[in-house]
């Protein structure tokens, strides 16, 4: 009976996991949304507050004993702290000048992106049914970016720019971690700091410091406690991911993944009254059907591998 009401505890602590992250995932999204449309506040200077609220928080999560810090070498991680500042300002910049719906998809190109990069650069091979499943995700964010009546070239500009930046940062923080033996907090606690810094020397030139709609120009306390808040919870979805990559399988943290991808969909067109034409809808299904295919063949190659390697003698 004990084992019986640990597991009952242990699915539902995995389960308040699960929905805590849902929760903050989806907020960081709307919260952006809502701080651009409606407190117009500068994009690299939000993501400055995001990088310096992640560090205080990781920096009290080590001396909660949350995670143990290792020493790294610094000179190993400025191209990596220069692509994690590339990747979220200019993920930052697509949803800020694109329809939720749209923003959304366009990360979807983040997967045919990295297989790109791993099959030219690192020559890693890929299945041929792994690399079918890239069309319709391709075809599906084509349509949906054709028929958004809401079109912004500039957002796509910066969606495309965002897509590649982030293949290439995600495909540098595994081997990195690989590299280093370090798991992505351990990472993360020097990267936030390095990116803070670098972040700092690069918002004056792009956007404006003391004057108003600065960092520090004259804000409504509203706008101050909603870029607050939004630092907080994009440290917070940092965090439930870590936990919930270490406490679930693949499979769970990939499903998961996906039901976001819907929800947010959804919302952002519900919240912010985005148009959605048929021909965007079918599109929208298009790349979802790609992402689970991929994701049910990827899945099922890894649990093959470990299969392999478990019966050879």
């Amino acid at each position: 009976m004990a084992s019986l009401a640990d597991r009952v505890r242990g699915n539902g602590r995995i389960a308040a996991g699960l929905l805590f992250n849902l929760l903050v995932s989806i907020c960081i999204v709307f919260l952006n949304k809502w701080i651009y449309v409606h407190h117009g506040f500068p994009n690299m200077s939000l993501t400055l507050v995001h990088f310096v609220v992640t560090w205080l928080g990781l920096y009290i999560c080590q001396k909660l004993d949350i995670f143990a810090p290792k020493s790294l070498p610094l000179s190993k991680l400025l191209l990596l702290a220069l692509s994690f500042c590339g990747f979220v300002v200019f993920t930052n910049l697509s949803l800020q000048n694109n329809t939720i719906g749209t923003y959304q998809l366009a990360k979807a190109m983040t997967t045919p992106v990295i297989i790109a990069i791993q099959t030219f650069w690192y020559q890693k091979r890929f299945s041929v049914r792994i690399q079918l499943t890239l069309i319709p995700i391709t075809v599906g964010v084509i349509l949906n970016s054709y028929y958004d009546v809401k079109f912004h070239s500039l957002g796509m500009v910066f969606a495309a720019l965002g897509v590649v930046v982030t293949s290439l940062y995600q495909v540098w923080v595994g081997a990195k971690q690989h590299e280093l033996q370090v798991n992505s907090m351990q990472l993360l606690y020097y990267q936030a700091p390095m990116s803070s810094a670098m972040l700092l020397v690069a918002v004056p030139f792009f956007e404006p410091v003391f004057a108003e709609g600065g960092i520090f120009g004259p804000w409504s306390v509203s706008a101050l406690l909603m870029v607050l808040l939004s630092g907080v919870i994009a440290f917070m979805v940092n965090l439930s991911i870590y936990w919930i990559i270490g406490n679930t399988s693949p499979v769970t943290y990939n499903m998961f993944g996906h039901f976001k991808f819907c929800i947010t969909l959804c919302g952002g067109y519900i919240l912010f009254k985005d148009p959605l034409s048929v021909n965007q809808g079918l599109g929208i299904l298009c790349t979802l059907f790609g992402i689970l295919t991929y994701t049910h063949f990827k899945l099922s190659e890894q649990e093959g591998s470990k299969s392999k390697l478990v019966q050879r003698p």
